[in-house]
């Protein structure tokens, strides 16, 4: 390689030089499985192990197990990844029902074109594509997909903050941009069950909508086999206090619920940001002093905003605080650092909310 670039640079004119690579050459394991090793954590570099790995499923692996499980219920379903395959969990899905699986390569427009296309014609798309990722193809989104109400579902993966991948593998803003569109149904899970739940109910909207859930594992609840659809728009209070309600979406609900018992607090797991469970605010704003919400996304036209929106239509008066990621892109680190240091952990959370009280 480098004697060709010396040569290059004495010839004249335009030089074109192609290189071809083979991912993983030298290391044999990541020849043998180079998915594996596009985003690798610590591993053993005599066998290629993962090294420290969580025995707790992870929600793309939820969300791949659910996949194949529905495509045997229902011959309709087809699965859409622009070359996230590995990374979102399909590699299963991929391998039972090949004549089902549709990797477009890096072309995320064309993902969801290609998927509005299947939709119209009888298929059931299910598309598993990262939060950050999703932002390239926003107009064929909005035009090819909401605008004609069609049932594609969005398995929305690395929403919120991603540790390691940094900035531009983010999903900190799909909250705010997925539910400004009409048509759309915008879910969050707060757990690894409530994933697998949530995913049948998008499956079964006659119209398009959204599953978003984090990267890595949950809290490690039992996952229950069987699917059930959950009502749409309805949240669920999952602890009764006082003066304080909670009003947390998706992966916050259990930071949410460990602030809650120091501060005798009401917890409700929103589970839809659109639609919004109207009834829900409503009981919790009549009964408490202060309605804090809490969301793994930007604060400006996120869930939070959507609950004030709520609130204003229904001419409530209330003392209220938003708690999200902040105006600001943040750089790479430890997820449970990165949250802490947002105010997202359940002591960011406690000072948030006595200092709003004092």
């Amino acid at each position: 390689m480098v004697a060709t670039l010396h040569n290059i640079r004495q010839l004249q004119g335009p030089q074109f030089l192609h290189v071809v690579t083979q991912k993983g050459h030298g290391y044999q394991p990541a020849e043998d499985n180079p998915g594996k090793y596009h985003g690798v954590g610590k591993f053993d570099p005599s066998n290629g192990d993962s090294v420290g790995a969580s025995i707790k499923k992870t929600y793309t692996q939820v969300f791949g197990e659910w996949l194949v499980d529905m495509a045997g219920q229902d011959q309709r379903l087809v699965g859409i990844t622009p070359a996230m395959c590995d990374g979102s969990g399909l590699n299963d899905f991929a391998e039972k029902y090949p004549e089902r699986f549709f990797d477009v390569g890096i072309a995320e427009q064309h993902a969801l074109t290609f998927a509005a296309g299947m939709a119209c014609d009888g298929l059931k798309p299910v598309v598993a594509i990262y939060s950050t990722f999703l932002q390239r193809a926003y107009d064929q989104l909005i035009h090819d997909i909401a605008l004609q109400n069609l049932p594609v579902v969005f398995a929305i993966d690395r929403a919120g903050l991603v540790g390691a991948d940094g900035p531009t593998h983010a999903g900190s803003f799909d909250l705010s941009y997925l539910r400004c569109i009409p048509n759309m149904v915008v879910m969050a899970p707060s757990d690894e069950n409530e994933c697998r739940q949530m995913l049948y109910t998008a499956y079964l909207h006659d119209g398009p909508s959204a599953v978003r859930y984090p990267r890595g594992s949950g809290t490690g609840v039992a996952i229950a086999e069987e699917m059930t659809a959950l009502p749409l728009g309805r949240g669920l209070v999952r602890r009764e206090g006082k003066k304080v309600a909670i009003l947390a979406f998706g992966s916050m609900v259990c930071p949410s619920l460990q602030a809650a018992e120091s501060l005798d607090a009401t917890v409700a797991d929103m589970r839809f940001v659109k639609p919004l469970d109207i009834d829900l605010i409503k009981d919790l704003a009549s009964r408490h002093e202060l309605i804090v919400t809490v969301e793994e996304n930007v604060i400006g036209g996120g869930a939070g905003a959507a609950v004030m929106e709520a609130l204003q239509d229904m001419g409530m008066t209330v003392e209220t605080l938003c708690l999200g990621l902040p105006d600001t892109f943040i750089e790479h680190g430890v997820h449970e650092t990165m949250l802490a240091n947002c105010g997202l952990n359940s002591e960011g959370i406690i000072a948030s909310i006595e200092k709003k009280l004092t």
